[in-house]
């Protein structure tokens, strides 16, 4: 059908700093383990999270030095539009289109910001047309990765033949806390990492893979599972323990709900292509949707290998579905605050 959505191209990127899961945790060592008494007792969690090295903003020196919402929020706008222009452009060449030929721009992002938002600061750089149209989301989280696509694909499929660019950009590391002596930041310093991912999508043409469904699912009175605390210092995270059993047990029939909604059942699904939180989460995810332990493999090897980035580490994991080969329907899945999940399904192209 010439309205199908279809994601067009995707592309990825990290910034150029490394920092391995033993630098890590010998540096957190450092910073934490004489003014926190808890820390030995968490440090575990840096051999067991799964993560074998990440991608940051900054090299590792930064972060041993006490920074603001200035210092943040500028080496925010410089790393995270450098993302965003190589992401975009990349996404764009592989698609066979030049920047103006972008229509509508869907950009989301929940670890910094900027006002004009980057769409608006980067435009002239990139080379968008005066009448684009521009949708930055801020709040979503980990979840935006699969919300924001989804919002994409809808404005595509509002207005057929129209390009539409979805740019996911976080930059986890920058929210690492000198002051926060809390398990929270232990573990948010052992998992969390940065990268930017990049879809084109347009309702007819060929593409790698059709959207055929979006939906999302809003826990009730669950606020306190995962977001920001925001303070003079910049963002604080909160996140919960009761995370990987919440998604045990309420995930399956959130994702059962939304797929329900779109005339489906989780048996039509060949592949689930979650978001990897971490490496409880991803074993909660398989427990709550029926699979067999450790069917998650691309999940568990972007999470080696880059780290939680947040709202792009799903589209690293679509990313490798896609090279390995789609089945013929598949579905994307992410949590994120409120608490929620967000799920598109995506059929392989005909």
């Amino acid at each position: 059908m010439t309205d199908t959505v279809r994601l067009v191209s995707l592309a990825v990127a990290t910034p150029e700093h490394v920092i391995t899961q033993s630098q890590a945790a010998e540096a957190s060592a450092r910073l934490f383990a004489n003014r926190f008494e808890d820390f030995r007792h968490l440090a575990r969690v840096f051999d067991s999270a799964g993560i074998e090295k990440r991608h940051a903003a900054r090299p590792l020196a930064w972060f041993e030095e006490p920074h603001g919402w200035q210092d943040r929020m500028e080496a925010y706008a410089e790393a995270a539009g450098g993302l965003f222009v190589e992401t975009a452009t990349s996404a764009l060449r592989r698609a066979g289109l030049k920047p103006s030929d972008v229509d509508c721009i869907v950009t989301v992002s929940s670890t910094g910001f900027t006002t004009p938002s980057l769409d608006a600061q980067l435009a002239r750089r990139v080379g968008f047309r005066a009448d684009i149209e521009r949708v930055p989301v801020f709040g979503l989280g980990c979840a935006a990765g699969v919300s924001g696509f989804a919002i994409a694909s809808r404005l595509a499929r509002s207005r057929p033949g129209a390009v539409v660019l979805f740019v996911s950009v976080e930059l986890c590391t920058l929210a690492f806390r000198l002051d926060e002596l809390t398990r929270p930041n232990i573990i948010a310093t052992a998992i969390f990492g940065d990268g930017a991912a990049a879809c084109v999508l347009r309702a007819g043409g060929d593409g790698l893979a059709q959207v055929e469904s979006t939906g999302e699912h809003l826990f009730p009175d669950t606020l306190d599972i995962m977001g920001w605390k925001i303070d003079d210092g910049g963002f604080g995270i909160v996140l919960a323990q009761s995370l990987p059993p919440f998604a045990e047990k309420e995930l399956g029939p959130a994702v059962a709900g939304i797929l329900a909604r779109n005339g489906l059942k989780t048996e039509d699904i060949g592949r689930f292509i979650c978001h990897p939180g971490g490496m409880k989460v991803l074993a909660a995810m398989e427990s709550a949707l029926s699979l067999v332990p450790g069917t998650l493999d691309h999940e568990r090897a972007v999470l080696a290998e880059y780290g939680n980035m947040s709202s792009p580490t799903v589209l690293f994991v679509l990313e490798r579905v896609i090279r390995a080969g789609l089945p013929e329907r598949a579905a994307m899945i992410a949590m994120g605050p409120g608490f929620s999940a967000s799920c598109v399904t995506l059929r392989r192209p005909v």
